[in-house]
């Protein structure tokens, strides 16, 4: 394994690069960074794939943002920078955000793509539970209440609008808070906007093959999404994973793989 940092605009990303094959790039989500896919790397690699993660902008141990900036130019510069000309995304959350606002711009550069609870630039939400959380963690970030501001983002995208927090793997929930925390602590200091394309009303101009993965317990508004995105894209499949929510690949890792491996495989066969 190699770890390093990329030069972008205004700063670095952090990475680790590990096994060798076809390129499979993981891309976090939302407030966590490289090690939730802790779970994932090593099947993967196994599997015959060089699988690289890294902590997007404002995130882990890359740069915290000093001006406006794009997470899918940030994500050309890593491979630009590695030398990777086409590559096979998977992203979660944020990550599959940028995934396919990348794959929108870029469509020569992805092979395949995997989204997990996946979001879309351009979403609005309407779930009364997530929207009261949100709001719930504005009034804590406006109190600098980093302790509420956590848990908020805990109760909305790892346990969910359907389960109590004993309900979740306290494993998992513990990971999420120390990322989560890390985020707080290092990059508080953030500054400007993320651009993003609004991809929503251009989900039919994503042609790489790709597999929509859900949990069964995540909102309404990721639910809404994701069939979206099964429906107009044009190469897609889904599933649905059992007794899990937004952070479906860490609370279950066996099925995550499972998964996205047989799709992956199949999809590359098929072409």
């Amino acid at each position: 394994m190699t770890s390093g940092r990329v030069p972008v605009q205004d700063g670095e990303l952090f990475f680790e690069d590990r096994g060798a094959g076809h390129a499979l790039i993981l891309l976090h989500g939302g407030m966590l960074d490289h090690r939730m896919w802790d779970g994932q790397v090593g099947p993967l690699v196994r599997a015959g794939y060089r699988v690289i993660r890294y902590d997007a902008r404002g995130h882990g141990q890359s740069s915290t943002p000093k001006d406006d900036f794009a997470a899918h130019e940030d994500l050309r510069d890593l491979l630009a920078g590695l030398d990777i000309r086409r590559a096979s995304l998977v992203g979660l959350s944020y990550g599959a955000r940028t995934a396919i606002d990348f794959a929108l711009l870029y469509p020569d550069a992805v092979e395949m793509m995997v989204l997990a609870s996946p979001g879309v630039s351009g979403m609005q939400f309407s779930d009364p539970a997530i929207l009261d959380l949100l709001r719930q963690q504005s009034e804590a970030a406006r109190a600098m209440d980093a302790a509420r501001y956590v848990e908020c983002f805990l109760r909305a995208w790892v346990d969910g609008p359907q389960r109590r927090p004993d309900q979740v793997d306290a494993e998992v929930r513990r990971r999420c808070h120390e990322m989560a925390l890390d985020v707080i602590e290092n990059h508080s200091s953030a500054a400007g906007a993320v651009h993003e394309l609004g991809a929503l009303n251009r989900l039919g101009e994503l042609a790489a093959p790709l597999l929509v993965l859900v949990g069964d317990l995540d909102s309404s508004d990721i639910h809404a999404v994701a069939g979206r995105i099964e429906a107009e894209a044009q190469f897609t499949a889904s599933a649905v994973v059992p007794g899990t929510g937004h952070a479906l690949a860490m609370e279950q890792p066996a099925a995550f793989n499972a998964a996205a491996l047989t799709f992956l495989e199949r999809a590359r066969l098929a072409r």
